[in-house]
């Protein structure tokens, strides 16, 4: 073990920084400062981000390798975030990552965010997918059925045309006034809503493509008319709204997902992204592994949302497959799959 590749990871998409320190699949720390100051807003405000990145940055590195007892020496390589992701944020890691490894004279691995979020499921303690294996990535801002054939062959098979499913949720919790961000919310809101409460249809969208635009202005819609007829209509049914929201949005993406599997034979799937901390979600690829007989991989609630730890093994794994970047790879907001 000890020979190993051992990775310190920088993560610094959005608002969150995040500092790990990984060897081989082994997590020796995973430490995330956080941003709060965003929630005033109601959502991701890009300057204070990366105001926040460039206070948080450096303690939070020190704190990685002090919780992980590794010292500078002992690092094979640093991983970074080069995209997609605020553009700000994301400079602010990448200028970190780049100053640091030099003075220490380290090599430099680019880290693609949405690969990292399919390749945390390398980490212990987990058993890690065997290849191919299809991928569900559902987080605020993408949402894709991804074909894995290994950390460098990735092939996304179906996306969203519009609103990921994260941000469905979001704009779903507004809409009922919660805060931000309101998709972990209107999952704890749900287990004591009745699903079937209220029916909204679902969008027709060939192939493995998928829409939830729509579905944000049906419940727009939905509210006007039944706040209409009762002022009170949403904080009376605040539950059940939010519990037949998230069935359709977790119906949508089964569906996708067994015609994946279906059209692929593949049945080794897995979840990725910070939706995929969502009970329903979870619950609903157990029920088709009893039920069809998939192999599933469901990340531990530690590795769903944004973090370094995802970065450290996709950065491992590129790293032992002989992918070094230079001092001259730019950040990209939009950096392709």
């Amino acid at each position: 073990m000890r020979d190993a590749p051992c990775i310190l990871a920088i993560e610094s998409s959005c608002d969150d920084t995040g500092v790990a320190v990984i060897r081989g699949r082994q997590v020796l720390s995973n430490v995330v400062a956080g941003q709060e100051v965003h929630e005033q807003f109601g959502g991701v405000v890009p300057e204070l981000a990366s105001r926040a990145h460039a206070q948080h940055i450096v303690p939070t590195v020190q704190q990685a390798l002090k919780d992980a007892g590794v010292s500078p020496e002992e690092l094979s390589a640093v991983a970074y975030t080069q995209g997609p992701g605020l553009m700000g944020s994301l400079h602010v890691g990448a200028a970190f990552a780049k100053s640091w490894a030099w003075a220490n004279e380290l090599p430099l691995v680019p880290v693609h965010h949405m690969h990292a979020h399919i390749l945390a499921h390398y980490l212990a303690p987990g058993d890690a997918p065997s290849l191919p294996f299809l991928c569900l990535t559902v987080s605020g801002g993408h949402t894709q059925l991804v074909r894995v054939e290994g950390p460098r062959e990735m092939e996304v098979l179906g996306s969203t045309l519009d609103d990921a499913a994260g941000e469905a949720f979001d704009k779903v919790a507004k809409l009922l006034g919660l805060p931000y961000p309101g998709g972990p919310i209107l999952d704890r809101l749900s287990s004591d809503g009745d699903e079937h409460a209220f029916e909204f249809s679902h969008p027709k969208v060939a192939g493995l493509d998928m829409s939830f635009s729509g579905l944000k202005t049906q419940v727009l819609y939905f509210l006007q008319r039944s706040q209409a007829e009762n002022p009170n209509f949403i904080s009376e049914r605040l539950a059940d709204i939010a519990a037949s929201v998230q069935r359709v949005i977790v119906e949508i993406l089964m569906r996708k997902l067994e015609a994946a599997v279906s059209s692929t034979g593949i049945k080794e799937v897995a979840i990725a992204g910070g939706v995929s901390a969502n009970r329903a979600l979870r619950k609903a690829l157990e029920h088709r592994q009893n039920e069809m007989g998939w192999k599933v991989h469901i990340p531990p609630m530690a590795y769903c949302t944004d973090n370094a730890a995802m970065i450290a093994m996709a950065g491992s794994l590129l790293f032992q497959s002989g992918v070094v970047g230079s001092i001259s790879d730019a950040p990209d907001p939009r950096l392709p799959f």
